[in-house]
C-alpha cells in the first residue's frame, strides 16, 4: 500500500478522478486516471524527478496569481475617485 495519496476530482466531471500516490518502497509517485471507479491510466514519475513537477507547478502558479494580482490592481485603479479637481 502508498504510504501517502490524494485524489483530485477532473474539472470535467463524469465522475473523472486523478490519484496520485508515493510509494516510498518503489522510490515513486503514481499517477492514476480513474473513471466511474474503474482505473483507465497509470503514470510512474520517479522520486528523483518530483522536484521537475514540483517546480512547474510552483512557476504557474505564481504566474497566476501574478496575473490575478495585475487584474485586480487595474480593476481597483478604475475604481478609485479622481484626484483630479
Amino acid at each position: 500500500m502508498p504510504s501517502t495519496g490524494t485524489v483530485f476530482p477532473d474539472l470535467r466531471g463524469d465522475a473523472r478522478l486523478l490519484r496520485a500516490t508515493w510509494h516510498q518502497e518503489r522510490q515513486v509517485v503514481v499517477f492514476s486516471v480513474w473513471r466511474d471507479n474503474v482505473c483507465v491510466s497509470t503514470f510512474r514519475l520517479a522520486a528523483d524527478e518530483v522536484p521537475d513537477l514540483i517546480a512547474l507547478l510552483h512557476d504557474g502558479l505564481d504566474e497566476a496569481y501574478a496575473a490575478a494580482r495585475e487584474r485586480v490592481e487595474r480593476v481597483e485603479h478604475l475604481r478609485r475617485p479622481s484626484q483630479a479637481g
